[in-house]
């Protein structure tokens, strides 16, 4: 096996195993990291007919809860078609280098506000929900990435666990699904592309079981904090490197980027795990312990 097939199958499988975990996560991490030996138009073609897959069995797995989200997700899927053929556009025509240099830019605040446990309702769910949802599919079909601005944009809204996931499914199978019909019609899928899934799929099949056993026994807040401080330092590296390859900054100063994300990231998981995560292990204690007392006669 050639390098690059072992490092593909190596990272998809930490990807899957988010995945079976979260709920969402495989592009998150595998695209950035992939990014280093592949190209965008090499790489989205075979991850998505996955992610349709993919999305289809965590919609289905939640299948439960369609019925109480769907109607608040409409609005998102319905501007997600313009979105993703703009990006299709994008992808087929700019620059491989500059593709990247966009993906890396525009995931690293996105990766950072979910690290920061950035909540603030939306009110107007309708029209935000038109601006979100165009905004989201230009950015999947350019990335396949829509973890992150997903989930700070339903973690807000008080949805339940499962309506959480249900809701992620049916606008992650939309965007995805509007995605592979866009690429059929732009000629972006290659013979390149379609040797990657087979080295994909095995790794999705054993790490999405092993995530989904595995977030049983860890706290979702803590491995979803974990899986976001990776996320931020693989782009803030990979955004340094093209900085400089790409002469917008000179030297190693471009590496600047990486200290910078470094030192933001280490404060934020600091805050996390001495003040946010024992505060969410108060609440949790004093839920139970109400819930204890109005139980007892």
């Amino acid at each position: 096996m050639e390098p690059t097939t072992i490092a593909l199958a190596a990272i998809t499988l930490v990807a899957a195993t988010v995945n079976g975990a979260l709920g969402y996560g495989f592009s998150s991490i595998t695209v950035p990291v992939a990014l280093f030996f592949l190209t965008n138009r090499v790489l989205n073609p075979a991850l998505v007919p996955i992610e349709v897959v993919l999305n289809a069995y965590v919609l289905w797995v939640n299948r439960g809860s369609i019925q109480h989200v769907w109607r608040r997700t409409l609005p998102i899927v319905v501007a997600l078609l313009p979105g993703v053929i703009v990006g299709t556009m994008l992808v087929s025509q700019v620059n491989s280098d500059w593709l990247k240099f966009i993906t890396y830019v525009t995931l690293l605040p996105l990766i950072l506000l979910q690290a920061a446990g950035f909540r603030r309702p939306i009110r107007s769910e309708r029209s935000a929900g038109l601006a979100f949802g165009g905004a989201l599919g230009v950015l999947y079909s350019v990335t396949t990435i829509s973890g992150p601005p997903l989930a700070v944009a339903l973690s807000n809204q008080g949805l339940a666990k499962q309506e959480f996931r249900a809701a992620l499914g049916i606008i992650r199978l939309a965007e995805s699904s509007m995605t592979a019909v866009a690429y059929a019609y732009a000629g972006l899928y290659s013979v390149s592309s379609m040797g990657l899934i087979p080295v994909i799929l095995p790794s999705l099949a054993i790490g999405v079981p092993i995530g989904a056993k595995l977030i049983r026994h860890i706290r979702p807040e803590t491995f979803r904090r974990i899986c976001m401080s990776f996320d931020a330092w693989i782009v803030a590296f990979g955004l340094s490197t093209l900085l400089k390859d790409l002469q917008l900054v000179e030297s190693n100063r471009a590496y600047f980027v990486l200290v910078a994300v470094g030192l933001l990231d280490t404060w934020l998981l600091y805050r996390f795990f001495s003040v946010q995560l024992p505060m969410a292990k108060q609440a949790e204690l004093l839920a139970a312990s109400d819930r204890l007392t109005t139980d007892t006669p």
